[in-house]
């Protein structure tokens, strides 16, 4: 019996064992493919160099962290399916890092299905910050904040002919009432206002459009390559216009997608120049990148992105415990305040899963860098 007992009793210290030193599981479905690919994977990648920094140095209370990356070709059904097979089937305790506004949208029931904390969304639309969802934490800025800045920013400077060109979805709809609200600050109407399809965009009809009014500045609400062949569509036809678009394309596979349009064109931004050491989360990017045998001069605002997403999952999974649950893991990304990413603070509340409100512009330099 006593030979039965300590076989027992060594069963279950193994398992103990083994589930202290599981894998923590994250999941993430994100365009890794189509037309948002580029920002994408550099997004992820600046959340990798920061998760295998922490794994290399033995993980969370000595669990690594694991994730589970699933290409949705930005599709949002897609989208849906795999948030699905991640909950269900991978058992996540998260999902993270989940790209584009109807994609997030179409997982929100899932969210709530299930328990599971959505941790950086990568989408900035409003929905996600108001009303609160106690399931979603943000960390950057909102599309909204960052449009108005814009709009405002052209009035300032004398723009006073602006077109807006806006994507036929959630995200364009939400982008634009940011728009609106800078418009309406500078007292100025667009002289333009069209959207185009998200999946087949035909911009000839617009860009007309854009060249009747004699329009100075293009603010283009879109993703990815979409964007470009506007910016294409413009210069084909005579359009000098200066172009700006929002933080969702400032990767610097976006800025190649331009080519020799790239020059001049304005992005906005939701994180400090990737060059300004001033912050310490630039400087410990820029110091994991080398540590890497990587030039620090390949961080991009979007991968600043996924490196401070990727902290705040961090604090998270600390301040859940050493065997954290979904429930847990909510709770404790709920107690963080004053959390200091390296020159940036970020707080959550019951009633505030606002994030960062940090909005900046930047102009594509004659080498393809952003330029503050």
């Amino acid at each position: 019996m006593q030979r039965w007992m300590s076989l027992w009793a060594g069963l279950a210290l193994a398992v103990a064992s083994l589930c202290a030193h599981a894998d923590l599981l994250i999941g993430q479905t994100a365009g890794f493919s189509g037309i948002v690919a580029a920002s994408v994977q550099e997004t992820t990648a600046g959340a990798r160099l920061y998760l295998d920094h922490v794994n290399a140095r033995g993980g969370v209370l000595g669990q690594k962290i694991t994730l589970i990356s699933l290409d949705d070709k930005f599709d949002p059904k897609l989208a849906a399916e795999n948030a699905r097979q991640l909950i269900e089937e991978k058992n996540v305790l998260a999902l993270f890092l989940t790209r584009g506004t109807p994609h997030n949208e179409a997982i929100l029931p899932l969210l709530e299905k299930y328990g599971v904390p959505l941790i950086a969304p990568s989408t900035g639309a409003m929905v996600f910050h108001q009303p609160v969802n106690k399931h979603v934490f943000n960390v950057r800025s909102s599309y909204q904040r960052e449009a108005e800045k814009a709009v405002m920013h052209l009035a300032t400077i004398g723009v006073q002919r602006i077109a807006v060109l806006y994507v036929d979805d959630s995200f364009g709809a939400d982008a634009l009432a940011g728009a609106q609200k800078g418009m309406t600050a500078a007292k100025l109407n667009p002289v333009v206002l069209a959207k185009f399809d998200r999946a087949k965009p035909d911009f000839a009809p617009l860009v007309q459009q854009v060249v009747k009014t004699d329009a100075q500045s293009v603010l283009v609400l879109g993703s990815g390559k979409a964007v470009a062949d506007a910016v294409q569509a413009l210069r084909a036809a005579g359009s000098a216009a200066q172009v700006v678009t929002l933080s969702n394309n400032a990767s610097s596979g976006f800025v190649k997608s331009l080519g020799e349009n790239a020059r001049g064109v304005v992005i906005t931004q939701v994180f400090p120049s990737e060059r300004s050491i001033a912050y310490a989360i630039v400087k410990e990017a820029q110091t994991l990148l080398k540590a890497q045998n990587k030039s620090a001069a390949e961080l991009s605002p979007i991968m600043l992105e996924g490196f401070a997403a990727a902290k705040v999952l961090v604090e998270g999974l600390q301040r859940a415990g050493p065997q954290p649950t979904r429930e847990k893991l909510r709770t404790a990304l709920e107690s963080i305040r004053k959390f200091d990413l390296g020159g940036m603070e970020l707080s959550y509340a019951p009633d505030d899963h606002t994030g960062l409100v940090f909005t900046d512009l930047s102009i594509v330099g004659p080498d393809g860098k952003f330029l503050r």
